[in-house]
């Protein structure tokens, strides 16, 4: 097997979660989450695109149903003993087999734990899921008792946080090498994959965020480069990635002269991520952290400007998304707790003069101050 985690973290993550299941009285979880698969038996795959579903008992016993694209998968990369397959066909319904598998499991008229909200579990998946269970268990919510116990970093995951800190460090360092007037953005795009990859690093769980002239406004990534030109602004959002651990970065970079909207901006945004900083402590809440942020940009006159959210938790996600949560948003109640890795953006899209300016760095909580996991400053770039 190819495990990322001791037998002993293994062991923790399951009493944690059986703890959390007593407490709600729940008979088994119907895990769909890669995620919390994942993070529970080490089973690594993007197989969630099609139905999947790790049964967990009360007890600690578990059943992973899959299909046999994924057997081998399973076998190689979990520490799960049975892997039943449903098996593909036109009149395919995974949810009877997993009915099936739950009644060999002696869970008829249980209290069974489900995670909905997960793209591992699509609306037409749960509403068969539903249908199957009707009469044989009683179904409810647990959509976030997996991701509670995944928020507070252990030892051993801190360790792979620390390593995808140091891929996302040499992706900066490939983009301020290849960014200059004439520069393709493909080229400085692959520049920065190819240096997370080629450290040991993985793919992300969405694709590098980088766009240049107007497109620099963007907070996604699209199709389409264009060539940089003399005077130009580029928004990059990446991330370095360690056995599925994200530690995400933002920077715009200035090509050429600056305009004074690009000076202004960005002592806001570095004013705003300091003052994130300072809240980013034992006691206060998310809902904190996102105030410090708002009034910062807010006294600077930028409301118009920034986004209504500033930063989430992260840490072992797949795609479509590397935003793990809790998010830095208006009176989210949410506990800054020690261990806790932590992306602050500080986003500023201007489109009245189109001026981007974006300052993100990802921390690492203590007792005290947070941590900034990178060995770069927050200084303007122009290149």
């Amino acid at each position: 097997m190819m495990l990322h985690f001791s037998e002993e973290e293994f062991a923790n993550r399951r009493a944690s979660v059986q703890s959390k299941m007593k407490e709600r009285s729940l008979d088994a979880l119907l895990l769909f989450s890669q995620e919390s698969m994942y993070w529970l038996t080490g089973y690594d795959t993007f197989g969630y695109c099609f139905f999947q579903c790790l049964v967990f008992k009360a007890n600690g016993d578990m059943a992973l149903l899959t299909r046999s694209a994924d057997l081998r998968q399973a076998r190689h990369t979990s520490n799960i003993d049975t892997i039943v397959l449903w098996t593909d066909s036109a009149t395919a319904n995974p949810s009877q087999d997993l009915k099936r598998l739950m009644g060999d499991m002696d869970l008829l008229g249980g209290r069974i734990g489900v995670e909905y909200d997960t793209h591992g579990l699509t609306a037409h998946e749960g509403r068969r899921l539903e249908d199957a269970m009707r009469s044989f268990a009683k179904l409810e919510d647990a959509s976030k008792l997996v991701h509670g116990l995944r928020i507070v970093k252990s030892e051993e995951e801190i360790a792979h946080v620390k390593k995808a800190a140091k891929y996302a460090d040499l992706a900066l360092d490939a983009a301020l090498k290849t960014t200059k007037a004439g520069a393709d953005e493909g080229k400085i795009l692959a520049a920065m994959q190819g240096a997370v990859l080629e450290a040991g690093g993985d793919y992300p769980g969405n694709p590098f965020i980088l766009g240049s002239g107007e497109d620099a406004l963007l907070c996604r990534y699209k199709s389409g480069r264009r060539k940089l030109s003399k005077n130009d602004q580029m928004t990059i959002e990446w991330a370095g990635v360690s056995a599925q651990y994200h530690v995400a970065m933002m920077r715009t970079l200035i090509v050429g002269k600056p305009k004074a909207e690009h000076e202004h901006h960005f002592q806001a945004a570095h004013d705003a991520l300091k003052a994130v900083e300072a809240a980013m402590i034992p006691g206060n809440t998310f809902g904190d952290i996102y105030k410090a942020h708002a009034d910062t940009m807010d006294n600077a006159g930028l409301s118009r400007h920034r986004l209504n959210a500033c930063g989430y938790g992260l840490g072992a996600r797949y795609a479509p998304c590397w935003m793990d949560g809790p998010m830095f948003y208006s009176g989210n109640p949410t506990k800054v707790e020690p261990n806790q890795v932590l992306f602050a953006h500080m986003i500023i899209m201007d489109s009245d003069s189109e001026t981007a300016m974006c300052l993100g760095h990802t921390y690492l909580t203590t007792e005290g101050k947070p941590k900034a996991l990178s060995r770069h400053g927050l200084d303007f770039i122009a290149l």
